[in-house]
Formats: C-alpha cells, sequence, structure tokens
C-alpha cells in the first residue's frame, strides 16, 4: 500500500490506485505541452487576467470546448482562422467561403448574372446617318420627287377618266403632259388583240458633198431594235417602244390617206420625223460632208401566222402604207423639233 503525503492539510491514511488515480494530476498538466497556434476559444477576459485554470476545471471544460468548436467546424468545415484576404484565396479554401458565408458577404458565390455596363449608343443609318445640312437636302429630293409623282399619277388619271369639268378646262394642259411619251391606251384588254408584225421602214434623199442627190434604200428600223432586243436581258425602253410607239401615235392622229384628224396630228408627225432622222444620222447615211434633206416612211404589216390547231385563213402577203416625203429643217438632225 502507497502512502501519499498530501502535505499538512490533507488526509492520511491508504489509497486505492484509482482514488491515487483521481488525485493525481495527468501528466499532461504537470508538463504543460506548446500550445497550438490556433486561438483558444475561451472568453477575452480570461486571457487578459492570465489566469491558468486547473487541472480540473480543464477536464470538467473538455467537453464544453468541443461543441462549440464541432459546430464551428460543421459550419465552416474547419475551424475559424481567418485568411488575410479571402476573396484573393487562389486555391478555393473553404474557410474563406466560411467566412463570407457567415458574415453574408456574396463574395465566395458564384455569380448568378452578368454585370451590364453601360449601353453604347445604336450606330444611326439612312438619312439619319447624314449631318443636319444634308438630312435637310435629302428631305427636299423626297418633298420633290413626291410632288412630281403625285402630279403625274394626277394627269394620267385626269387622261383616262371621263370627261369632265377638270379635263374640259384643262385638257390642253394634261395633253401637254401626257403626249407622247405617256400615252395611254386599252389594246391589251381588247377582245381582238393585235395579230400582226408592224414594221417601221425610211428612206432618205441625201446632198451629198459635191453638191449631187441620191436616194437611199429602205432601212428597216424595226428589224434594228429587233436584233438590239434579241438575247438581250435588260433591252432599254428606248429600243422595245419609242419607234413603235411614235408609229401608233400618228396612225392614231391620221387617216388612211394620211391626213391628220386631230389637233394633234402635227405634233404626231414631228415626233416621227424627229425619231427617224436621229436613227438615220446615228447608222451613218449622211457622211462624208451629205446631209439628209427628205425623208419618207411606210410600214409593213405581215399577219401571224395562226397556231396549227386553228382553222383561220390568213393573207401571209405584207401590206405597205406609204407617206409622202417629208422635208427635214434645219437643225432637226442635231435632235431639235419643229
Amino acid at each position: 500500500m502507497d502512502v501519499h503525503d498530501g502535505g499538512a492539510g490533507s488526509p492520511q491514511g491508504p489509497n486505492t490506485s484509482r482514488e491515487a488515480e483521481a488525485e493525481t494530476p495527468p501528466a499532461r498538466d504537470t508538463v504543460p505541452r506548446p500550445r497550438a497556434e490556433l486561438p483558444s476559444p475561451e472568453p477575452a477576459a480570461s486571457r487578459a487576467e492570465g489566469a491558468d485554470p486547473g487541472p480540473a476545471s480543464r477536464a470538467e471544460d473538455g467537453d464544453s470546448e468541443q461543441a462549440p468548436r464541432a459546430a464551428h467546424a460543421d459550419s465552416g468545415g474547419a475551424f475559424q482562422t481567418e485568411p488575410a484576404d479571402p476573396v484573393s484565396d487562389p486555391v478555393g479554401d473553404p474557410v474563406g467561403d466560411s467566412v463570407s458565408e457567415s458574415a453574408g458577404d456574396p463574395v465566395g458565390e458564384p455569380a448568378t448574372g452578368l454585370v451590364s455596363g453601360p449601353r453604347r449608343p445604336e450606330s444611326r443609318t439612312g438619312v439619319a446617318a447624314l449631318s443636319p445640312r444634308y438630312q435637310v437636302g435629302a428631305a427636299l429630293a423626297l418633298a420633290v420627287v413626291a410632288v412630281t409623282v403625285c402630279v403625274h399619277v394626277g394627269m394620267v388619271f385626269l387622261h383616262v377618266a371621263p370627261s369632265n369639268t377638270v379635263t374640259k378646262t384643262h385638257g390642253k394642259a394634261i395633253d401637254d403632259w401626257i403626249y407622247p411619251e405617256f400615252e395611254q391606251n386599252w389594246k391589251l384588254f381588247a377582245p381582238n388583240p393585235l395579230q400582226q408584225n408592224v414594221a417601221v421602214q425610211v428612206r432618205a434623199q441625201v446632198r451629198t458633198a459635191d453638191g449631187g442627190s441620191r436616194t437611199t434604200g429602205w432601212y428597216d428600223l424595226s428589224a434594228q431594235d429587233g436584233r438590239a432586243i434579241d438575247g438581250n436581258l435588260v433591252p432599254s425602253h428606248t429600243q422595245q417602244n419609242e419607234l413603235r410607239r411614235a408609229w401608233d401615235f400618228f396612225t392614231a392622229t391620221h387617216d388612211n390617206n394620211n391626213r391628220p384628224v386631230a389637233l394633234r396630228g402635227a405634233l404626231s408627225e414631228t415626233y416621227l420625223r424627229r425619231i427617224v432622222v436621229l436613227r438615220l444620222e446615228r447608222g451613218g447615211v449622211a457622211d462624208d460632208g451629205a446631209v439628209v434633206e427628205r425623208i419618207q416612211i411606210r410600214s409593213q404589216t405581215t399577219n401571224v401566222t395562226p397556231p396549227t390547231w386553228s382553222t383561220e385563213k390568213v393573207s401571209m402577203s405584207p401590206v405597205y402604207r406609204e407617206l409622202s416625203w417629208w422635208s427635214v429643217p434645219d437643225g432637226e438632225t442635231e435632235g431639235g423639233t419643229r
């Protein structure tokens, strides 16, 4: 039996081994080990007073210390060791995330949306991209075009409309606007559309440079237009309609004896003569100082061959309509009219 001398105030007597173990302080308390670097969860007041609790109090507080540490470990996944800058932690340490979550800072949380910066002004296009001065010019040009289109549509409407007070009062102004370039007709809707080929031909009497005179053969102007149109994907309006409409204008204002029957008869003659003379000049008829003095125009009309299933019988012989000789005024070869 061991005898323990606990000092002057301690009871003396035999002690069992269990009592000795209870009274004997643990080895870790008698020989203190160096403390861990982790901060102690003790209150700040205890650390400030510098009191060192005894072994019994430490043993008693062991369980109470583990609970908050475990709870703290569950909340963040590790003991609270604040890094210097949790935002700039390159490894993604959960300590930084836990501190941010506990403090309510969304730094540790992934971004849930895009941060939009200041919106750039939309680039302007069209008229809005021009300077104010050019915008005014564009607006004036559009206004002029719009007014011209409205006037033209109104003139065409009055031309094809039945006779009324406006056409009776301003009929001459309407005719001057429409004829000859914008004449309207209803041949497309006729019950018996054209079934003939009409060719306009011309010959000229030319005064040569030595004072002599000669007469050319017949030039088929319609055939020239046909060759220019054939194979051309975008033929011009001049090649398609100028000569044809001029001849239609003439026949509509003259009788079968080629005498004018309307006030526009003289205008149709001037228009047709000007077109023919310009064609002759471009064709090189009056070359080497020669001058076109007179011209004669005729039309050659040939029926279109009926289809094979048709029983219609038509003559295929051409029919000619010759006009008298017209003198060419001076200056008309340069494009002028009189």
